[in-house]
């Protein structure tokens, strides 16, 4: 088993579970353990894709609009920030395999849920709601899963193992869309009960890895879990509703405002409580700090991009579900490549250099796709598209496994909550402010177009505003209904709305390579040191609080 780090913080852990598999006997089964932990993951990951490809046809089923259609998406990993610190914290406290075995429990119920919506006028309640219970189940399991990892793994072979999981639980984002686009075919219900087994095989393995269970007699910081929740939620809701209700206003305004000063509060309150939800002290490490700005920005082009490639598939290029999921697939198969070159980078120089590679090439990247999406040619972006991926696979497990090994002065759950956190909420804000742009620019580029084909000006907005709310990803077989000179024009006018769509999903790209571009300027502050298994076994001091 591996060896307890000493803290300052407090006592070291006792055993919560004496009776429980591996507290005590035969040491836990390092594989099995592992593979249990990406098993688990692997869902948390998969649900972050897998629903772009099946949008369309939720859409058409359940009668939701686009931006309806983007909080089913955005619940999800809104409550997956929002939570993800309070289930790190909960990992330390009950234990890491119980919290782990919880969270994996509440994610599979709610997925099963989600696949059962009843259509009607529940359906978009049941559909957000059960989305963002899921993201609850998953920012508990994915902390406890990872201090697992850690927990079975000895100091010289933890951080292989660590890139191991980071490594290979991002690439499995790849499967969402190969899967959900296969699984779609049959019905799009398939793409939250798919779940099921994949959660049933994740608990058997961690039963039979005899994972040690262990806990810290401390409370629990509630105020600071609801404030950081209250914060994240208002901040995500004036970006998210920014279109619909207007950048001009109060209500946007009053959100992001509110939800800022609510976070800022959630800081100054956990500076001063006794036992914190998150030790902000950590940030005093100048590579933590960078890891985690790079983490942010990053992960504002990596889950996002999976939503808009997709839209962009479906109705730009008329690609059916699967076929859009060979599209995302070039991205993937770029990603696949150079995360494994990024661990071996982190094994031999650090972070730094993977981090700032990674970044620049993720950054060209996305430009030049950008630029070629208005060719309307699948075959055309496959190269671009690779190396965006290439980028953020570049980057994603030196960062992330640069900052966990930063944990000296805080427990692994903590700081896991921590990156995760910042993850999660980046990739939220990424979908509110770039679905907020896509709505503004085909909305406006669809409007002229119709005025330029005689529509007149009321008319006109009123058709483009209906279009960028209700895309269903097959612009010529789903386009709009109803008679009169209008609902002709615009059913006549769909190859060129498709263009538009396309012109406006360039700045949407364009936006990605901007974020990845201030992630490049983020790791030139990185000091490129390096964390050494010696270091990780001393406790560091910790400072005046």
């Amino acid at each position: 088993m591996a060896r307890e780090i000493p803290r300052k913080d407090g006592p070291g852990p006792a055993s919560s579970d004496p009776g429980g598999p591996g507290a005590r006997g035969a040491p836990p089964n390092q594989a099995l353990a592992l593979a249990a932990m990406l098993f688990a993951v692997s869902m948390t990951f998969i649900d972050q894709t897998i629903v772009a490809i099946a949008a369309p046809d939720i859409i058409d089923e359940l009668g939701l609009t686009s931006s309806q259609m983007q909080w089913v998406v955005n619940a999800y990993l809104l409550t997956l920030a929002a939570f993800f610190a309070l289930g790190g914290r909960l990992s330390d406290i009950l234990g890491h395999r119980r919290v782990m075995l919880i969270g994996t429990l509440i994610f599979v119920i709610s997925s099963a849920l989600c696949g059962a919506v009843p259509s009607g006028d529940f359906a978009q309640g049941w559909l957000i709601g059960f989305r963002a219970v899921q993201g609850i189940g998953a920012a508990l399991m994915f902390p406890a899963a990872l201090a697992v990892v850690i927990a079975v793994f000895p100091v010289d072979r933890r951080g292989r193992a660590l890139a191991l999981f980071f490594g290979v639980s991002g690439a499995l984002t790849a499967v969402g869309p190969l899967l959900g686009g296969w699984l779609t075919g049959w019905t799009w219900r398939a793409i939250f009960w798919v779940n099921v087994p994949i959660a049933l095989i994740a608990v058997v393995l961690a039963l039979l890895a005899r994972i040690p269970d262990r806990a810290r007699r401390e409370p629990l910081d509630l105020p600071g879990a609801v404030l950081i929740a209250i914060g994240m939620g208002l901040t995500v809701l004036g970006l998210q509703q920014a279109s619909p209700w207007g950048w001009s206003s109060f209500a946007t305004w009053a959100c992001i405002a509110g939800g800022l000063l609510v976070l800022a509060f959630f800081c100054w309150f956990e500076l001063r409580a006794r036992f914190p939800l998150i030790k902000l002290r950590v940030f005093r490490d100048r590579a933590f700090r960078v890891d985690n700005a790079v983490l942010f920005f990053a992960m504002m082009a990596f889950v996002p991009v999976f939503f808009f490639a997709s839209v962009y598939a479906q109705v730009s290029l008329s690609a059916s579900p699967n076929q859009a999921a060979l599209y995302l697939l070039y991205f993937f198969i770029g990603f696949g490549i150079a995360s494994q070159w990024g661990g071996r980078i982190l094994d031999k120089r650090g972070a730094r250099p993977a981090m700032k590679l990674g970044t620049a090439l993720g950054a060209v990247g996305f430009v030049l796709w950008a630029g070629e999406l208005t060719t309307l040619n699948m075959h055309d972006q496959w190269l671009y598209a690779a190396m965006a991926g290439a980028g953020i696979g570049l980057l994603l497990a030196p960062a992330s496994t640069d900052a966990v090994n930063r944990a000296i002065d805080a427990s692994y759950g903590e700081v896991t909550g921590i990156t995760q956190t910042v993850r999660n909420f980046a990739a939220s804000v990424g979908l509110a402010v770039y679905g907020t742009l896509l709505t503004h620019t085909t909305v406006s580029k669809v409007d002229e177009t119709l005025r330029g084909r005689g529509v007149p000006e009321g008319a006109a907005n009123d058709a483009a505003e209906s279009i960028a709310q209700s895309v269903t990803g097959h612009a010529d077989s789903r386009g709009p209904s109803g008679s009169g000179p209008v609902a002709e024009m615009v059913r006549d006018s769909m190859s060129a709305i498709r263009m538009d769509f396309a012109q406006a999903n360039q700045w949407v790209f364009y936006g990605m390579a901007i974020a990845l571009g201030v992630a490049f300027l983020c790791s030139l502050r990185h000091p490129g040191t390096r964390v050494t298994p010696e270091e990780a076994l001393s406790p560091k001091p910790s400072g005046p609080k």
